[in-house]
């Protein structure tokens, strides 16, 4: 019996791993519970969860990586969604370009595009909480 790692075979962190919230938990060494957040009006509060299990997954996945918003030759990848009348898609990933007058980042992005594509497809119904309204 071979036992499961989470290091791909040339021995590096393999970030496919982290297929669930609880995964990216388990990994960042944080109780996989959602944050309790009492606010005046509870619209907000679905997109404030998803978005708190967004930067785990984030913090799992980049493996230690940190974005530095002051160096403008770091290439820093998320993923791009388009709202469409036929519901969320998936665009691809894109990069933050370095001729902002304000170093403003964000804590959803990682190193690699695919990386970014990875997190797109596989936490789809997080970025609908967060991004949309919904019911």
């Amino acid at each position: 019996m071979t036992k499961k790692t989470n290091k791909s075979a040339s021995g590096e962190f393999d970030y496919k791993s982290i297929r669930t919230f609880e995964d990216a938990c388990k990994k960042t060494g944080i109780e996989p519970s959602e944050p309790e957040i009492k606010a005046v009006h509870s619209e907000p509060v679905k997109a404030m969860i998803a978005y708190y299990k967004l930067v785990i997954i984030f913090l799992a996945i980049n493996n230690g990586w940190k974005p530095d918003w002051s160096d403008y030759s770091q290439w820093k990848y998320y993923p791009w969604f388009y709202v469409l009348s036929s519901g969320f898609g998936f665009v691809g990933s894109a990069f933050r370009c370095g001729l902002s007058p304000a170093d403003v980042g964000s804590r959803l992005c990682t190193s690699t595009s695919d990386k970014a594509l990875y997190i797109a497809g596989q936490f789809k119904d997080l970025y609908q909480e967060y991004l949309l309204y919904s019911e």
